[in-house]
């Protein structure tokens, strides 16, 4: 079968039904992983292919970086997985299976992994759940997991980063913009129901309550019924994620009904084809339809749907009209992976990282599969290449930069835990040109803080042993703070600024989505000796002259029920602060810890020990 063949029987056979509740909407806060995740797993460290040499890495250049990391002494500190990112497949299939490309990996992918691992190291790839790669080589995972997974388990692989591009069922980088058509549910005008005693029309703008966000009330109709589009940093990650239609239906006793929907289809952002029907939330939520609409001429041709029979119970009843697919077929599809590995070695030990770019807002069920989610779209476009130093910013309006990343992840530490996996605000940009030292030094500050995977993406033969980035990237101090046995990220208790247009009123530090720089933040994170590690973030590109302070009874409020020795900490006579960057140690006997004038992106991070 050619592979034109093979993705228009894919596109025929659709993203599947999901017939087990436990891969449900309603199932992703009942704290259940899928298909026996492993749980427990730290933040990985390592190095990556993707910012030094984009699609252009080879064997050659990947041992080079495998010898680096042991001469600089960073596999010691925890630095281990070596991930081959996008380029290193030849670009089609041969029988079914994907393989190396043979001028850049002449060796092969197992002797490369049993190098590495001779080395001490871990080996790492990439794919895709779509059809092709992002860099276009038409061997993405889509129908293939289970070939793919064995292949990976046969070569050694010890991580395994799965990318978002060609994606059949979702409007993703590269597939056709129509596939929103999966995602949105039809734009609503109106209900109707019919059983004993029943008959009712209910108007989806009189009657209808929009739940979640986006959801929108037009003159005539209801529409973006679906899960909104989170690939890029323009809304919080805090809260619902999608938008229903919900309709209040009294029933005077159980009964069968027969449900009309009044409505238009569509292909495009906020209106589409693909209608989920269900009464109930959580675990006793019933779903009646799943699945497609015929289409209409356009999104305000409005018809009459085929009748869905549902069962009312005695009482009041929450009618929903929804469609969380874009959520449900990316956590399937990512699922799928997982599954093809348990399959393929039942005691494997992979890490799966979750490379959707924060499209279908991961941190509400990227945990149930996966290690790590991306939270946006990528920290750079400008990629290196062998010889040619990437290119990093500080801030940008988009994702690409240190800040954008950080503003985002920083108010996600609710969704990541030993329990679950880590936010990935991406690859770490230190090393690269656009940063200064300072700027690397914060940056390594806010991933380690933040539990985010520590993945070195620099040309590592610039590095020698003890310059300003080797410093940067082996200070101890730092590292232990992202490898803490605790496992908890940061969370923010201060912000000189709270709100900008992104925001929203009354909420704390901890949840406010600022993308205003010109702030100094506080993050806080309790550790496993019962201390609690405090970093005081300068954002500006300018110098803060005023005081950022916080206090012993700031940090119980916010992390208390999260803390080793709660009361040690709160009745302590003095403590011992460490700066974690210059190794100075201090007493501290007021309980009030501070900083004031920070250069320009510059931070000041410290270690607080209780001395009871």
């Amino acid at each position: 079968m050619s592979f034109e063949d093979e993705v228009r029987e894919l596109i025929a056979k659709g993203p599947g039904e999901l017939t087990d509740p436990a891969w449900r909407f309603d199932a992703f806060t009942n704290g259940e992983v899928l298909l026996g995740k492993k749980k427990g797993h730290l933040p990985a460290m390592g190095w990556n292919s993707w910012n030094a040499f984009g699609s252009g890495n080879t064997e050659a250049l990947t041992v080079a970086m495998a010898e680096k990391i042991k001469e600089l002494g960073l596999d010691q500190l925890g630095y281990r997985y070596v991930v081959l990112d996008d380029g290193c497949y030849q670009p089609q299939r041969t029988d079914g299976r994907i393989v190396n490309e043979e001028t850049k990996f002449p060796s092969g992918f197992r002797a490369l992994a049993d190098r590495l691992h001779g080395m001490g190291l871990k080996f790492g790839m990439y794919n895709d759940i779509g059809t092709n790669l992002c860099a276009g080589a038409a061997v993405g995972t889509c129908g293939h997991e289970k070939t793919d997974a064995s292949s990976y388990v046969e070569w050694g692989v010890d991580f395994l980063k799965v990318d978002n591009c060609y994606y059949l069922w979702d409007n993703a980088t590269f597939s056709d913009g129509a596939n929103a058509r999966y995602v949105y549910a039809p734009n609503v005008a109106k209900v109707s129901l019919k059983g004993e005693g029943m008959d009712m029309t209910l108007d989806a703008v009189k009657d209808g309550i929009l739940w979640g966000e986006r959801a929108e009330k037009k003159e005539a109709y209801v529409t973006a019924i679906g899960t909104f589009d989170g690939t890029g940093p323009f809304a919080s990650p805090v809260g619902a994620r999608s938008g229903e239609l919900r309709f209040v239906i009294n029933a005077p006793k159980e009964m069968d009904c027969s449900l009309t929907v009044t409505y238009a289809t569509g292909k495009e952002e906020g209106v589409g084809a693909w209608l989920q029907v269900a009464l109930g939330e959580g675990k006793d939520a019933a779903l009646f339809l799943d699945g497609f609409l015929p289409e209409t001429d356009g999104p305000e041709d409005f018809r009459e749907s085929a009748p869905i029979k549902i069962s009312l119970k005695a009482g009041e009843n929450v009618l929903r009209i929804m469609n969380h697919r874009r959520q449900e077929n990316t956590l399937h599809s990512y699922a799928a992976m997982l599954e093809g590995l348990n399959l393929a070695d039942p005691g494997h030990d992979v890490i799966l990282s979750i490379c959707e770019w924060g499209k279908t807002h991961p941190q509400n069920w990227g945990w149930k599969v996966g290690d790590s989610w991306r939270i946006l779209n990528d920290i750079t476009f400008r990629v290196g290449s062998d010889g040619n130093p990437g290119h990093a910013d500080w801030e940008a309006d988009y994702t690409t930069s240190v800040t954008s990343q950080y503003n985002k992840a920083v108010i996600m530490d609710e969704f990541a835990g030993l329990n679950k996996g880590w936010n990935d605000p991406d690859m770490m940009m230190i090393g690269l040109e656009g940063l200064t030292d300072t700027m690397c030094k914060t940056h390594m500050t806010m991933w380690s803080m933040m539990n985010s995977p520590l993945m070195l993406g620099m040309d590592l033969r610039d590095v020698s042993r003890g310059d300003a980035i080797h410093q940067i990237i082996s200070n101890e101090g730092i590292i232990a703070l992202n490898q803490d046995a605790l496992g908890i990220q940061a969370k923010r208790i201060y912000a000189s600024k709270l709100t900008d247009s992104n925001g929203k009123e009354g909420l704390g530090p901890d949840q406010a989505y600022v993308r205003d720089n010109e702030r100094v933040d506080v993050l806080a994170k309790p550790l496993a000796d019962g201390s609690v590690a405090l970093s005081f973030l300068n954002l500006s590109q300018k110098e803060k002259s005023e005081l950022a302070e916080v206090d012993v009874a700031l940090i119980l409020q916010y992390l208390g029920g999260k803390m080793k020795a709660k009361e040690a900490f709160e009745k302590a006579e003095s403590y011992t602060v460490t700066d974690l960057w210059t190794g100075e140690v201090t007493k501290n006997l007021t309980g009030r810890f501070a900083a004031q004038g920070l250069e320009p992106c510059d931070n000041l991070t410290i270690k607080v020990t209780p001395n009871v």
